[in-house]
């Protein structure tokens, strides 16, 4: 244990002031209180926000501004348990709006039990061959496609029109060496 001692002789008559001040308390309350500081010096930094007085709008306006159209996406709405909505949407603007009757095939492999849409794998394919954006090989970008389903859609029924999404597949050059890959990026949307 740390302390402090004074010396004061304790001679003639007169009481001892030697005392002993337990210092591990004094340091605890030292480390809490650095560390407190070190770490809300870290929070005020990351809570500044950097701003400028500049005008939201083109940066120079004798400049015309390049208008680029947003890309097609495709929309796969399976809340209807008798069809599928195929809609292509380029922003708010709907393209095209096809229905493909829903024929759920059962296949079991392994004991695991697969559900398959064949014919939504193909109209999806003829669509993407037909719509589709980024087909060439050394085209970065994927085409992007949008599942719509609701809450109580079984699991088992999303990874089957997952797979219908991902079989048109498409070359891609993969560091010079070309390589077949699903077109579409998939996200999963639940309503």
């Amino acid at each position: 244990m740390a302390g402090v001692n004074v010396e004061s002789g304790g001679h003639g008559g007169r009481r001892s002031v030697d005392s002993e001040i337990n210092m591990i308390p004094m340091i605890d309350l030292l480390m809490v209180t650095i560390s407190f500081l070190l770490i809300t010096a870290v929070w005020s930094h990351m809570a500044r926000i950097n701003a400028d007085a500049q005008v939201p709008g083109p940066p120079r306006p004798d400049e015309p501004i390049e208008k680029t159209e947003p890309e097609k996406v495709l929309h796969v709405e399976m809340r209807s348990p008798e069809k599928f909505v195929l809609i292509w949407k380029q922003g708010a603007q709907t393209i095209t709006t096809i229905d493909v009757p829903r024929k759920d095939k059962l296949e079991v492999t392994n004991g695991f039990k697969e559900i398959r849409y064949p014919e939504l794998a193909a109209k999806i394919e003829s669509e993407w061959k037909s719509v589709g954006s980024h087909r060439a090989g050394s085209d970065k970008k994927f085409d992007q496609a949008i599942l719509h389903t609701d809450n109580e859609t079984q699991y088992v029924y999303v990874i089957g029109v997952i797979d219908a999404i991902y079989h048109p597949k498409r070359d891609f050059d993969l560091k010079g060496r070309p390589e077949k890959v699903p077109a579409f990026n998939v996200t999963f949307s639940v309503n």
